[in-house]
């Protein structure tokens, strides 16, 4: 194989996306050979390419090795099991499911076809900013983490937003709202660069800001086994809205907001300083360094470059497939320990997650009023 023919399924907004930069001829040695939507009108637009109303139809048809799956959430887990099934490598858009229990079906269907390539769309991993994060924390300088700060308020969105799609901001369509959505990405970094923590009290609001029925404002407490502690707020009915990361070590305090990451580092470590010193009162001399960065240049085509590298020469993957449990599992511990009101320990219980689940919508009253949204500038809301 010298170029892998590539299927994409689901035509929304990002959806769309991958489409113009993969017709753009953005990522070498793959072709989009196939496009897939339940709605035939969206795919009028990909013509001459092959259109499918049949997403598993495609999947076995022979005519593409690879597909990437950007539909609404709970498709990825079954045309993601179907894909690695009929030994079709697979890229999905997050989250990888909807919710642990079926993330963890998909990841055994990847076990059972090792020879697949499993891979998510996670693309902050390429952001120059976080890299540079994750070197200061895994080259020691930020020292031993203490605590971690995330206020991640501007992801403002419209009630117009959220009527654009019957599954947007439904227990049955969606199974969340700003944790499972929004900030994924941002859940997926939190994990990349710490790890999961031990346990999770959270305080979710149901439709404050927005007429839906799933969580729109969320405030969550995070406990590690290593001591660290961190809160993590989100939201999309705050405007202005603030993205700000702060990492706190023994060694220094790192802050990432308005596109700036400042390295405030201690010459010596806090801990250290304190045992020895004489002074009640001294702190460690610290120096501010600004830490410059670039953004990345069509991340998304990056993920996918580096997705078709690993089909054809092996090379692995920046963000594989199963590292998406860490973000849902986030997500779900959240949004259970807001809906509980109960501190939840890690690893999550995957089956009473889901039971809770099935039970909100079974228990859903909400009527869904759809319309047609302005996704002119739906691009702009990746840099995060």
């Amino acid at each position: 194989m010298k170029t892998v023919r590539l299927g994409l399924i689901g035509l929304g907004n990002i959806g769309r996306h991958h489409a113009t930069y993969l017709q753009a001829g953005k990522v070498q040695r793959c072709e989009l050979v196939a496009v897939c939507s339940t709605t035939p009108a969206k795919m009028e637009a990909y013509r001459p390419l092959v259109a499918w109303t049949d997403a598993r139809a495609l999947i076995a048809s022979g005519t593409v090795d690879a597909v990437l799956v950007a539909t609404p959430h709970y498709q990825h887990t079954d045309l993601g099991i179907a894909a690695l099934d009929a030994g079709v490598h697979l890229m999905v858009e997050k989250p990888i499911s909807a919710h642990k229990a079926d993330a963890l079906k998909l990841i055994a269907a990847h076990e059972r076809n090792p020879k697949t390539v499993f891979g998510g769309m996670f693309q902050l991993r390429v952001e120059p900013r976080y890299q540079k994060l994750r070197f200061l924390i895994e080259s020691g300088e930020l020292g031993r983490i203490v605590r971690v700060n995330w206020i991640n308020t501007d992801w403002f969105r419209t009630d117009a937003y959220y009527a654009s799609g019957g599954w947007r901001a439904t227990w049955a369509g969606e199974g969340g709202g700003v944790l499972l959505n929004q900030c994924l990405h941002n859940l997926d970094i939190l994990a990349w660069l710490l790890g999961l923590p031990s346990s999770i009290r959270a305080h979710v609001t149901l439709g404050r800001d927005h007429t839906i029925e799933v969580e729109d404002n969320v405030t969550a407490y995070l406990e590690y086994a290593s001591g660290a502690t961190g809160v993590f707020v989100a939201s999309t009915g705050e405007s202005p809205g603030t993205n700000r990361l702060e990492l706190t070590g023994t060694r220094g305090r790192a802050v990432l907001e308005d596109g700036k990451l400042r390295f405030i580092r201690n010459l010596s470590d806090m801990t250290e300083f304190s045992r020895t010193s004489q002074s009640g009162f001294a702190k460690p001399e610290s120096w501010n360094v600004e830490i410059p960065f670039e953004n990345a240049d069509q991340p998304h085509a990056q993920l996918m470059t580096n997705f078709t590298d690993a089909i054809l020469d092996g090379k692995p993957l920046i963000a594989p497939g199963p590292d998406g449990l860490a973000s849902v599992e986030l997500a779900n511990a959240m949004l259970y320990s807001g809906l509980t009101s109960q501190t939840v320990t890690l690893p999550l219980d995957a089956e009473a997650y889901a039971l809770k689940l099935q039970k909100l919508i079974a228990g859903s009253r909400f009527v869904k009023k759809t319309v047609a949204s302005d996704a002119s500038d739906f691009a702009a809301s990746f840099r995060r």
